[in-house]
């Protein structure tokens, strides 16, 4: 089988790369090699199903790795809003800078580049393996068949989420042909923590304030839910905070779970004590009650100033986190130094590297997605330079 371009994963990035090549340069035959069952498995389920596929608050902070490839690919002025351009359909931005389709359905996404990659006439190989690739762009398949191409594009995602069909086993490819490894670490993920003061607080979920620390430096702060788990947090606010820890040890979280004024929590905590309220509900009605109780034991104390203290510091040792399974995103990757600004491989000429798989990861909002299709752009417009 010969082909003028062969992409090797069809996810949000290969799905990107083909549809930009199949709108530019009609005439090529082009083949899309997907392990999985279908196309865009992953990319269905951004968002909870919603599909974040940006954000409007694009800028390389958010972002980890490489940040002057970042701002070269993915915030380059024709590239910034290109989710405007590659779907058939509406976007909007919620409160956040969070932009969904307006109709909230991330599988609606796939189908609109499926409906290109059909419509352009590609050739999508499902079930399909590439088992191994030379530097003359030959390729063995799971079906012992061989494929050549011309130009290759390899977009097969990192080690999150195996069920994806994303297991870490295709970084062999790239490392094949010379490529380096960085360190993997699952984020955007579940975080284990010390539970000695949270066991009694199993299921319950609570709107706070998250500052991860390392060795009394502040990494990173947000707010918004934390859940409390049998191994520790989960929640929209680890999952945002869990890229500043991914790859540390000996970092702490602190739980503000009063973000008021010192002042007006004391005061109605002694109100609460005039009243003859029992230590243990000196924060009833302030907090959930089982929050209320384990922040009192914990602080060992009745006096107000002590309680407010420790609601505005609940202090928990991260330990590890829930792995790769659970991970929405692969920190580390492909050596980004081993590729030029188009994602050309330095080792082997028209092999280009996209996505996830590269080291570049970015925070939760769709910050990762829009690498992931800007990447996907860039290896595209390489290969129409070279045509």
């Amino acid at each position: 089988m010969n082909y003028d371009v062969a992409i090797v994963g069809g996810g949000a990035s290969g799905l990107a790369c083909a549809v930009r090549l199949l709108r530019n340069a009609p005439e090529l035959k082009i083949a899309v090699i997907e392990a999985g069952e279908r196309l865009g498995k992953k990319l269905a389920s951004t968002g909870n199903g919603q599909g974040n596929v940006t954000n409007t608050d694009m800028s390389a902070e958010y972002y980890f790795g490489n940040k002057d490839l970042v701002k070269k690919i993915a915030l380059s002025p024709d590239r910034i809003s290109l989710e405007e351009q590659l779907f058939h359909c509406m976007l909007h931005a919620d409160e956040r800078g969070r932009v969904y389709p307006v109709g909230r359905q991330a599988s609606a996404l796939v189908d609109s580049l499926i409906h290109d990659l059909q419509h352009g006439g590609a050739e999508i190989l499902l079930n399909t393996k590439v088992t191994a690739i030379d530097k003359r762009l030959k390729m063995t398949l799971s079906s012992g068949q061989t494929l050549t191409a011309r130009f290759a594009v390899l977009c097969t995602g990192g080690k999150a989420q195996k069920q994806y069909k994303t297991d870490g086993s295709a970084y062999a490819l790239a490392q094949s042909l010379g490529h380096g490894l960085t360190q993997l670490f699952p984020s955007l993920v579940q975080l284990k923590t010390d539970t000695e003061h949270t066991k009694i607080l199993k299921g319950i979920r609570v709107d706070c304030g998250v500052t991860a620390c390392m060795n009394g430096q502040t990494l990173a702060r947000t707010h918004g839910d934390v859940i409390f788990t049998e191994y520790g947090v989960s929640g929209n606010a680890i999952f945002a905070i869990s890229p500043y820890v991914a790859d540390r040890h000996g970092t702490v979280l602190s739980l503000n779970f009063l973000p008021f004024d010192d002042e007006k929590i004391i005061r109605d905590i002694e109100e609460k004590k005039k009243l003859g309220y029992r230590d243990g509900e000196l924060l009833s009605g302030t907090l959930h009650n089982q929050i209320g109780r384990a922040i009192i034991r914990r602080c060992g104390s009745n006096r107000a100033e002590d309680i407010c203290s420790t609601a505005k510091s609940f202090i928990l040792n991260v330990v590890g986190t829930l792995g790769f399974d659970y991970a929405q995103v692969t920190r580390g990757g492909v050596e980004t130094d081993g590729v030029t600004e188009e994602l050309e491989s330095k080792y082997v000429r028209n092999l280009f590297l996209a996505g996830e798989l590269l080291d570049i990861d970015g925070c939760c909002g769709g910050y990762n997605l829009h690498w992931a299709f800007s990447s996907g752009y860039a290896a595209a417009d390489g290969i129409l330079k070279r045509l």
